[in-house]
């Protein structure tokens, strides 16, 4: 059983060789559009649409000559890497369309970040490309052109210059540089790739970003996890790019947006029941460059719209610390952390005794932390609130 990638131009774009297996085979598969290619192919043809289950199921008991198109190259994005898995293949290569869209750019991609956003959500696109320097993105009719530029403005990014490939090889191909206005405006063939490339320096924030970067609930002060305990609890989540997290009473969201910078593949789930600090979340998404799901709620309730995590923020339980608790514990992966800040001796007293009864290991670490504070021309220290940064770690499964 034969793969072979094909392009937008069709048979011109095959080899002798491939075309001979095509016209030699007994069924072929792929999507109309490459079906198309090959008119006056008179045996069997299967189209792909839809899942794939029932096709492959087809497969597998096929004894018959078979071969399967695929665009470009079948390992790149393609059904290749799926049905790889599933059947006897040898699969044949074609450009894939990013290669072929840097060909137009006349731009090296060796370094390029690629992603794919391909009947997939742009949820968490933001800090998957904050401060990367060339971008190649595959679309589809919701990831548009378009729809890509609105979504970079929202977050600051404008700093990228746009270059559109569409219908790669094609009769209607047309390649265009474009501003991110430009782009949002403009109209496109279904058939594109967006690259997105620096025309202007942007330095990635640092971890531990500073409190007054952060929109907070005004007339009152000091609902945010400060910038030194925040950075702490960073530490004891153990994060990793790919880790999944929640955020239990975000506020001003800084633990999450901090958080999503560093699970960057991954994804951030936060919940606050205060529709003001909320909003002020969101808005802190957009200064900082992160887009993760954020809404208004008090845990437990919606925690089951949220994904299990690797990771668990509590920033506050409201006074429901034992029911919350066992959930989070619950949903949480093997080997996963969970961490909260404590301010009483009473609650944290609770704490310890929920999270060894549910099978944790349980450490505590007292934060006292004062901050420098210049007075006329001499120095002194102001003292932050004491507090308890609680961390249980989930054990393994054997």
């Amino acid at each position: 059983m034969k793969m072979i990638g094909i392009g937008d131009n069709g048979v011109n774009g095959l080899l002798p060789q491939y075309i001979d297996w095509i016209n030699e085979c007994d069924v072929l598969v792929g999507g109309e559009r490459h079906l198309a290619f090959f008119p006056n192919f008179n045996k069997e043809k299967k189209v792909i649409k839809g899942g794939l289950s029932k096709l492959v199921d087809e497969l597998q008991q096929e004894t018959r000559n078979v071969v399967i198109l695929v665009s470009g190259d079948p390992l790149f994005f393609g059904l290749g890497g799926v049905l790889a898995k599933k059947l006897p293949l040898e699969i044949y290569p074609y450009t894939s369309s990013v290669q072929l869209a840097f060909s137009k750019m006349q731009d090296s991609w060796q370094d390029a970040y690629i992603v794919s956003l391909h009947g997939r959500s742009i949820k968490g696109f933001a800090q998957k490309i904050d401060g990367r320097k060339k971008i190649a993105i595959l679309t589809d009719d919701n990831n548009t052109p378009q729809a890509i530029a609105t979504y970079l403005k929202h977050y600051g990014m404008t700093e990228y210059e746009a270059f559109v490939a569409e219908n790669l090889e094609g009769e209607n191909e047309r390649c265009r540089f474009m501003t991110l206005d430009e782009m949002e405006q403009a109209s496109f063939s279904p058939l594109n790739v967006v690259i997105l490339k620096q025309c202007g320096l942007v330095k990635r924030c640092a971890i531990g970003i500073a409190d007054e970067a952060f929109h907070q609930r005004k007339p009152e002060k000091g609902l945010i996890t400060k910038k030194e305990i925040r950075v702490l609890c960073l530490q004891e989540l153990q994060l990793q790019e790919d880790s999944v997290m929640w955020d239990i009473g975000t506020c001003t969201g800084s633990v999450a947006i901090e958080a999503a910078k560093i699970a960057r593949e991954g994804a951030v789930f936060a919940i606050e029941k205060n529709e003001g600090d909320l909003e002020n979340c969101l808005l802190n998404q957009a200064k900082h460059r992160t887009d993760f799901t954020a809404i208004l709620g008090k845990a437990p309730e919606r925690l089951d719209e949220f994904p299990n995590p690797n990771a668990i923020f509590i920033g506050g339980n409201g006074g429901n610390m034992e029911h919350l608790l066992e959930t989070c514990i619950t949903r949480l992966l093997p080997g996963g952390r969970l961490v909260m800040n404590i301010a009483t001796i009473e609650n944290l007293a609770d704490a310890m005794k929920y999270l060894k009864s549910l099978g944790c290991t349980v450490t505590i670490l007292q934060a006292q932390i004062s901050r420098s504070k210049p007075i006329l021309n001499l120095t002194r220290f102001e003292p932050l609130n004491p507090i308890f940064i609680v961390t249980a770690q989930k054990g393994t499964d054997k």
